[in-house]
C-alpha cells in the first residue's frame, strides 16, 4: 500500500479549549425550527409507513442521530436503531450506548468490525496507521467501519442517517431522501437543520448525549481520529485535521457498500 507523508499527527490535549456546557453555547433555534421539526418528523414517519421493519437508523451517536433517535422514540416508530463499534472509539461513546438503551427503554444493535481483518491489519500497519498516509487512513475505515456497515444494512431495504447540509462541503447537495449504491433509499431528515436547531432540540426534550460534545468535539468518531477544535474552527476540523487536499469522510456517507450477513446475536450485541 502506498504511503503518503504524514498527514497529521495526534492531537495535543493541552491545546484544546476548557470544557464548557454545549447547549448554552449552541442551543439557538432558529426561526424556521418549528417548520424543520415537523418536516423532519413526516419524513421519518413516511419512511417507517413505506420500509417498516426493513427500515434502520444509522447511528454514529452524535448530536444529529441522538435527536433521529430520540423522535423516532417520540413517535412511536419501531424504527431498530444501529450502530458501529470500531474497536477504536473514545469510552465516552461507548457508555452512551448504555446511557440510551436505558433512557429510552430499547436495544441498540452494537455491529463491530471483525476481530480477525483488524487484527490482520493492525499486525500489518500498526495500531495508528491513519497518523502515517492518507491512503492507509482510507483503508483503516474500509476495515473499522465500512464492512460491519455492510452487515448492518444487508436485507434492509432503507435507513436513516443524521446528515446536514451545513456539515461540510460534500454534503451541501445531498437531498433528503436518496438511492444509495446498493438501491436502497437513505434517508437524511435534519439536512436543513442548523447547529443551533439540533442543540435546541437536544435541550427542548433532555435528549441524552456523548459529553465530549462539551468539550468542544463537534463531530466525533474513532479516538486516534477526533480532536477537539477551536472557537471559529470548521465543524468538521476536529476530524483527520492534517488531511487538507480532499473532503473529510470515511466512506459511510459517500460510497455505501454491501456485503453477506455475519451470524448475529438476538440481544441487540451484532457480531
Amino acid at each position: 500500500m502506498s504511503s503518503s507523508p504524514l498527514p497529521f499527527r495526534a492531537p495535543d490535549t493541552a491545546a484544546h479549549p476548557a470544557a464548557g456546557d454545549a447547549i448554552a453555547r449552541h442551543a439557538r433555534a432558529s426561526a424556521q425550527f418549528a417548520q424543520r421539526d415537523a418536516s423532519a418528523r413526516a419524513l421519518v414517519r413516511a419512511a417507517h409507513a413505506e420500509f417498516g421493519d426493513a427500515l434502520v437508523q444509522a447511528s454514529s451517536l452524535g448530536v444529529e442521530d441522538m435527536v433521529l433517535t430520540d423522535m423516532l422514540a417520540a413517535e412511536g416508530l419501531p424504527v431498530a436503531v444501529a450502530t458501529l463499534d470500531t474497536g477504536m472509539l473514545h469510552p465516552q461513546t461507548l457508555a452512551l450506548v448504555a446511557r440510551a438503551q436505558a433512557h429510552y427503554g430499547r436495544a441498540i444493535e452494537v455491529w463491530r468490525a471483525d476481530a480477525a481483518a483488524v487484527a490482520a491489519f493492525a499486525a500489518r500497519e500498526g495500531e495508528t496507521p491513519m497518523y502515517r498516509s492518507v491512503e492507509l487512513r482510507h483503508a483503516c475505515c474500509a476495515v473499522r467501519k465500512l464492512e460491519p456497515l455492510a452487515r448492518m444494512l444487508h436485507g434492509r431495504r432503507a435507513w436513516i442517517a443524521g446528515l446536514r447540509r451545513e456539515q461540510s462541503a460534500q454534503r451541501g447537495g445531498l437531498a433528503a431522501r436518496e438511492t444509495d449504491a446498493a438501491g436502497r433509499v437513505k434517508f437524511s431528515p435534519l439536512l436543513d437543520w442548523t447547529l443551533g436547531d439540533v442543540w435546541h432540540y437536544i435541550a427542548l426534550h433532555g435528549v441524552p448525549y456523548n459529553p465530549l460534545h462539551d468539550q468542544h468535539f463537534p463531530s466525533i468518531g474513532c479516538a486516534p481520529c477526533t480532536r477537539a477544535v477551536a472557537v471559529g474552527e470548521d465543524q468538521r476540523a476536529g476530524r483527520w485535521w492534517g488531511e487538507h487536499d480532499g473532503p473529510k469522510e470515511c466512506g459511510l456517507h459517500v460510497a455505501p457498500v454491501a456485503a453477506p450477513p455475519r451470524s448475529i446475536e438476538t440481544t441487540g450485541d451484532q457480531a
